[in-house]
């Protein structure tokens, strides 16, 4: 089997509940399971405190209306690691927003350290109170740690994409990273890891935009980038980004998350073949995805149709990366209360009880 059928099968058993081992075979998952363990072991445990939260508004003296992220995921969203919140994801991607759109922008974090695909299903139901324009979510690599099967984690991330798109916010998923280069990671996990987590973004992708969001790769995040300046863009647990390496992750995103929102540029409304753009059928453009870092992926029509003989049609693009935006701390947002930050603190708590004994990392 190719690994674009590959990737489709993996995304209908996603939907229709089968799919077994069969993709990476029973012996490679008892493997992967054995030698996560160790690895886990050298990556050590999680902080015990949380990362600074990048909940916030941004772009002060910007015009309204304001535009509203949620963001939501595991650790790559929330920013572990990092000891300043402008060093944050979020409030990177807020003030890139802010800068780029001109506009006021509203982010409120969702992410928890050791989130699994399957705690989306939560974080989606806190975020639709605030009527978010675009929901960014990172998740999947814990997935991938915990071994969880991968037809198990697309089906939870395509029931979290429907949700918001049938409340008509714009979504957009970056896929799990590349785990193979992973430093604490030795062989045979290695490859193993790397299979199991490009098959995975694969699917991600698949069932992503199936659902109505559009995704960007993130094997930027591990990939080579990274694996060329380890001490740069790694923290000091080998496993989860630096905030150089944050930096990075929103180099990718932020174009995509621009385009999401309908205010990407106007050079780039259509795509550009000399850059490697075009249209292509849903799982040969997850698969390219998969290994080509920083690529999006967003449902099109052909002659009218979203569909052709072999799926979904997709438009697969490389967006330009935008000028480096500075992070910027976030301003409290109006209204906010004592009895609000104590809500807020009491359901953080009650969700890192229960996330505890899930956390391993990403």
């Amino acid at each position: 089997m190719g690994k674009a059928g590959a990737a489709r099968k993996l995304a209908s058993a996603a939907a229709y509940g089968g799919g077994g081992l069969s993709l990476l075979g029973a012996s490679l998952y008892g493997v992967l399971t054995a030698e996560a363990k160790l690895a886990r072991k050298t990556i050590g445990t999680t902080r015990d405190e949380p990362p600074p939260d990048a909940t916030g508004w941004y772009g002060r003296g910007r015009p309204a209306p304001a535009i509203k992220v949620a963001l939501l995921g595991d650790s790559s969203a929330a920013g572990y690691g990092v000891d300043r919140v402008e060093e944050t994801p979020g409030a990177l991607i807020a003030s890139g927003l802010a800068e780029q759109a001109d506009r006021r922008v509203y982010l409120r974090s969702f992410a928890k350290v050791g989130a699994l695909t399957s705690d989306m299903h939560g974080q989606v139901e806190r975020a639709l109170p605030i009527e978010p324009d675009v929901a960014v979510l990172l998740v999947g690599a814990n997935d991938v740690t915990h071994t969880v099967l991968p037809q198990t984690s697309v089906r939870h991330l395509s029931e979290a994409v429907r949700r918001l798109r049938d409340a008509g916010v714009e979504v957009l998923v970056g896929t799990c990273p590349d785990l193979g280069t992973i430093r604490p990671i030795a062989p045979p996990l290695k490859q193993v890891a790397r299979i199991w987590s490009r098959r995975l973004a694969a699917a991600q992708a698949i069932t992503v935009v199936e659902a109505g969001g559009r995704t960007v790769s993130l094997g930027d995040i591990l990939g080579p980038e990274f694996d060329a300046a380890p001490a740069l863009m790694f923290g000091p647990d080998q496993f989860h980004p630096s905030a150089e390496g944050y930096a990075s992750l929103v180099g990718v995103m932020l174009p995509s998350t621009l385009a999401a929102l309908g205010l990407g540029r106007a050079e780039e409304a259509q795509p550009e073949t000399f850059r490697g753009e075009g249209v292509l059928p849903v799982a040969r453009a997850a698969v390219e995805a998969a290994r080509t870092p920083g690529t999006e992926l967003d449902g099109t029509e052909i002659g009218g149709s979203r569909r052709g003989v072999r799926g979904l049609w997709v438009e697969l693009r490389h967006r330009r990366r935008r000028p480096r935006t500075e992070g910027e701390a976030p301003e409290a947002a109006p209204g906010d209360t004592l009895q609000d930050a104590a809500d807020n603190a009491a359901d953080n708590a009650a969700e890192e009880a229960v996330d505890e004994d899930l956390s391993t990392g990403s």
